[in-house]
């Protein structure tokens, strides 16, 4: 059976500063946000919506590698998969261009995790 370690109050306000020291230093870099004033709302709208349909996107695609990988799909369903993700990678870059977006405009910070895109 673990133990417990008893905590002094000095311990857990060092912990609470070095964790907002962490915050702020995380948010120094200038987190990008999303412009969405009246002239281009629906740019900034397409652009926040996108950005997560291409996270969405990605996170499918790594699941049904790691499901590939392991042997639990089917050669149809695996090529099945691979044709619905390529449809929705390219329906996402034609909505992308129709709002004046490039690609790296759907950019996202995933803090610890990086950036959704590759730089």
């Amino acid at each position: 059976m673990t133990e417990l370690r008893k905590v002094s109050p000095e311990e857990i306000a060092a912990a609470v500063a070095d964790l907002n020291r962490e915050l702020k230093s995380a948010g120094a870099g200038g987190l990008e946000r999303i412009d969405c004033s009246p002239e281009n709302i629906e740019q900034g709208l397409a652009r926040l919506v996108l950005s997560l349909v291409e996270l969405l996107r990605r996170l499918l695609e790594r699941q049904a590698i790691r499901r590939m990988e392991g042997g639990s799909l089917k050669e149809e369903k695996i090529e099945e998969m691979g044709q619905a993700l390529m449809k929705l990678e390219a329906k996402v870059a034609e909505i992308a261009a129709a709002f004046g977006l490039r690609p790296e405009d759907l950019n996202l910070e995933l803090g610890p995790l990086g950036n959704l895109l590759d730089k």
